[in-house]
């Protein structure tokens, strides 16, 4: 009974769990079985950025600020967690399929670091980890933009100015993180932004409009 219990509580989870897997099996092969050629992403603006070390702190807070979005949502609104996963599923796997059929790549990190300190240390364990292969559209960056979405448009946070304000601080210096550590060039984040706009009209005002629509008397 209370395996049933749990299950029928929880349940909700499963696609995520099942997204997960596709999405880290793909991506796995992708950056260890595709051979190139790969298209080399670069824009001007992208020399005016200067490296900043310092940056690599939000860049990494990403992983967290994604995990308790999302698993605030899954505990605590349901129904926005179903919008907020769509709209990370659907990004993410149209990321996935760019990379696969135009393997990309970036040559803007610095070849010596011009300072030695903990944030440059962790530059460089991200360099080591991380290829700088496939990353057009920047999923760091859509992901988010999702999420901050989500936060705003919870039901359960409308009210708390704080964690809202909190949210959109964080998700603006994640953005700008990816340029200044050299991660991404401003080419991917503006496609990022692009991607997020487009499917924010799919995932959250095209379903407005469809159940303004069906809810309108008529007369």
């Amino acid at each position: 009974m209370k395996r049933k219990l749990f299950y029928e509580k929880y349940k909700h989870g499963i696609p995520l769990l099942i997204y997960a897997v596709v999405y880290l099996t793909w991506f796995y092969l992708i950056e260890n079985h595709l051979e190139g050629p790969y298209t080399i992403i670069h824009t001007p603006l992208d020399d005016l950025i200067p490296f900043c070390e310092l940056f690599i702190v939000p860049y990494l807070l990403w992983f967290g600020y994604m995990a308790v979005v999302v698993g605030y949502l899954f505990l605590k609104d349901k129904e926005e967690y179903f919008k907020c996963c769509s709209f990370l599923f659907i990004g993410m796997t149209v990321f996935l399929v760019i990379s696969t059929m135009s393997p990309n790549g970036q040559l803007l990190r610095p070849m010596i670091m011009v300072r030695d300190n903990i944030f440059t240390d962790l530059v460089r364990n991200l360099y080591h980890t991380d290829t700088p292969t496939n990353l057009w559209p920047s999923i760091h960056v859509f992901n988010s933009i999702g999420c901050h979405i989500a936060v705003t448009k919870s039901e359960k946070l409308r009210n708390n100015g704080l964690i809202r304000r909190g949210s959109f601080v964080l998700c603006v210096l994640i953005i700008l993180s990816t340029m200044f550590i050299k991660q991404h060039s401003v080419f991917d984040v503006v496609t990022a932004f692009l991607m997020a706009g487009i499917l924010y009209h799919v995932v959250y005002l095209q379903e407005r409009v469809i159940v303004k629509a069906v809810l309108r008397p008529k007369f």
